[in-house]
């Protein structure tokens, strides 16, 4: 009996490649990979370009990457990359635009538990790690001041730290003052919500209103963190708040969050 060695070894290097997925709303998020090795390029733009829709200048803007920003390179195709930026957005940029930097490995390993990793995990596939674990807990019920060694209820706190720890092996501090200060103490914080980047940790005051003017004249500065969220781009946030809203979910980034809004930074 003749075999087909050629549709053998491509079937059993696409069985490697399969990873799951799931579907949340009208937003389809990528599971964590099986335990096949995969090996992401990383890139940085060496000036200002365009993210297309497409590869070609006839596509549409989807956003703008500024000289400097690191992007994940996922194929080339002519003259154009195709990647995924650090807010989440995937597109095509000009390749005369963007520098390759390295390859790094998107599987098993790579980290510790004392927020060091190793140099060849990229800081976007281990916030891709964290968002993953955190979204397998979509549901899972609220409960102030929940225990930090199960996963059968979170607070806010307890959430963001559990998806880092399992989808990283990052141990942040346990409460969300500390973990704001240890943003600041890592030096990563950012005062904007236009400079938030996908996966940072998010940090919101207490609620005073549904109006802005509520918040005018206030020191940030000076406010008590009362919440922490992670944030998706695309306006959305991840985290847990109450048990009227249903536990962990994925909800707009909306007015209301936004007057709120203090701080955010990134973990890795």
């Amino acid at each position: 009996m003749h075999m087909n060695w050629k549709k053998i070894m491509a079937g059993a290097l696409l069985s490697g490649m399969v990873m799951s997925s799931f579907t949340f709303g009208s937003t389809t998020y990528a599971a964590a990979a099986t335990s096949t090795q995969v090996s992401v390029q990383q890139g940085q733009a060496k000036a200002n370009v365009n993210l297309r829709s497409k590869a070609s200048t006839s596509g549409t803007i989807i956003a703008k990457i500024k000289k400097g920003d690191n992007v994940q390179v996922i194929s080339k195709t002519n003259s154009w990359y195709k990647v995924k930026t650090s807010s989440g957005k995937t597109g095509y940029a000009s390749s005369k635009y963007i520098t390759l930097t390295s390859s790094s490995n998107g599987g098993n390993g790579g980290s510790s538990s004392n927020g060091n990793t190793g140099s060849s995990t990229s800081s976007s596939v281990l916030v891709e790690k964290a968002i993953s674990a955190g979204m397998k807990y979509l549901g899972t019920p609220y409960e102030y001041g929940s225990d930090r060694n199960t996963t059968t209820t979170f607070d806010c706190s307890d959430f963001v730290r559990q998806a880092y720890w399992e989808g990283t092996g990052i141990k942040l501090p346990s409460n969300s003052r500390t973990q704001g200060q240890w943003i600041k103490d890592k030096g990563t914080d950012v005062s904007k919500i236009s400079q938030l980047k996908r996966g940072d940790l998010v940090f919101f005051m207490s609620y005073r209103g549904s109006s802005a003017s509520n918040y005018e004249g206030l020191d940030k500065s000076q406010q008590r963190i009362t919440h922490v969220a992670i944030y998706l781009g695309d306006n959305k946030l991840l985290h847990t708040y109450s048990q009227k809203s249903g536990g962990v979910l994925v909800g707009e980034f909306s007015s209301s969050w936004k007057n709120r809004f203090l701080f955010g930074g990134s973990v890795v």
